[in-house]
């Protein structure tokens, strides 16, 4: 699944899509997707990060950002040809929460990640994953757990007063 199917299962848009490609999904258990490092990347855009004083280390909130993604990408899945049904099409997903983060070692420009999510438990409008990241076959990052929750989009919208 290249960067164009990932955009027609995720909200998120440049600068803020940072899954490039989904290697491998097992429907309701797992998921592989890749994310390339660059250092055209929007994080190294900021005025004083050339030169041999640059901190070139990727923002850890980027790469939970971008394993999150990873694990909505297994989370809203449905089969080619599969319509989304109504319901499903006006829901929003929310980060509900994060435990046991752990970051093995910095993750810089010219890295390729593949972030690995697997699908721990799922209700009817929350999901619990749990995974890593791995770069060169090391993890760079892992995740005890991940909720994400998915509410009417309408309830989230500010009231009208």
């Amino acid at each position: 699944m290249n960067s164009v199917h990932v955009e027609r299962l995720l909200p998120h848009r440049f600068p803020m899509l940072l899954v490039d490609r989904v290697l491998d999904l097992v429907p309701g258990e797992s998921v592989v997707a890749s994310k390339a490092i660059t250092r055209n990347e929007q994080c190294y855009r900021k005025v004083g990060l050339h030169g041999a004083d640059a901190c070139l280390e990727y923002p850890q909130t980027l790469l939970i950002e971008s394993w999150g993604q990873t694990a909505g990408i297994l989370a809203t899945w449905r089969s080619p040809g599969e319509p989304i049904e109504a319901h499903e099409a006006d829901r929003v997903m929310l980060l509900g929460g994060l435990t046991g983060i752990t970051f093995h070692r910095p993750v810089l420009p010219g890295d390729v990640l593949l972030h690995r999510a697997r699908l721990s438990r799922a209700l009817s409008d929350t999901a619990m994953f749990e995974g890593e990241t791995l770069c060169d076959g090391e993890v760079v990052m892992s995740v005890e757990r991940m909720v994400m929750a998915f509410r009417p989009a309408d309830l989230l919208q500010p009231s009208a007063g």
